[in-house]
């Protein structure tokens, strides 16, 4: 289907920064840096992922684990990340794992990099010196693509991530057409994404997904799209596109 195929990327343009691909193994991100870094992007992929599968290696229960898992002492602080992002949002640690590798790989980067947005399969990781408007690809809602989110605040980095019941091969329990989060933390964000996404069902579900991540610490903006209907709260601007 199309949107496994991520076409919605022939539509991203980034002026002023080198755009770029890197794919190890399932991990497939693009990726805009104020310099070329595929280099450097490339390894801290091959690091995270390491990571991530030494741990899984020896805690098979990440890997499959629906619901929260304890918080562990003297873990990779990527792991601890992801441990703490499902209990926050209620969801198993591996409803993070796209922002939290998008999140690692864009603080690599930001060692040499002034800028940089990293997408991974629609969790996105960013820090920019100037304002940037994120469409927001929903599937068959009448919404998708017609508006996006500008993103005004600059200097710091933002996670925009999204979740989708009926959009991509990620594993969701609801019928939302995009739940999309925003935070400081890319492995936050992608948790309660996944969160709210299981909520929605129907349009009345809209405005309970978004009291209950809104309660959550850590949740700047949130947008809840189910076919034509859509709900917002926080730090948000939507405009057309």
């Amino acid at each position: 289907m199309q949107y496994d195929q991520r076409t919605y990327r022939a539509h991203t343009s980034t002026p002023g920064l080198e755009t770029f691909t890197v794919s190890v193994k399932e991990t497939d991100l693009l990726i805009s840096a104020s310099q070329q870094c595929e280099e450097t992007a490339t390894e801290a992929v091959r690091e995270v992922r390491a990571i991530l599968e030494k741990h899984i290696q020896d805690n098979p229960d990440f890997k499959t684990s629906l619901k929260p898992l304890p918080i562990a002492p003297h873990v990779p602080e990527v792991i601890g990340k992801m441990l703490a992002a499902g209990v926050a949002a209620d969801v198993g640690p591996m409803a993070a794992v796209a922002g939290a590798v998008a999140e690692y790989v864009g603080i690599e980067l930001l060692k040499t990099c002034n800028q940089v947005i990293i997408e991974n399969g629609g969790d996105i990781f960013l820090k920019t010196d100037t304002p940037i408007t994120i469409g927001v690809f929903a599937g068959e809602s009448p919404l998708s693509e017609k508006i996006g989110m500008k993103i005004s605040r600059t200097g710091r980095p933002l996670a925009v991530c999204t979740s989708s019941g009926r959009v991509g091969p990620s594993l969701s329990f609801g019928r939302a057409d995009a739940a999309t989060i925003l935070s400081a933390s890319a492995t936050l964000a992608d948790a309660v994404a996944t969160s709210i996404g299981n909520l929605v069902h129907g349009k009345d579900d809209i405005q309970k997904a978004i009291d209950e991540a809104k309660a959550i610490s850590g949740i700047e903006g949130i947008l809840v799209i189910q076919d034509e209907h859509l709900g917002a709260w926080g730090d948000i601007e939507l405009v057309a596109l």
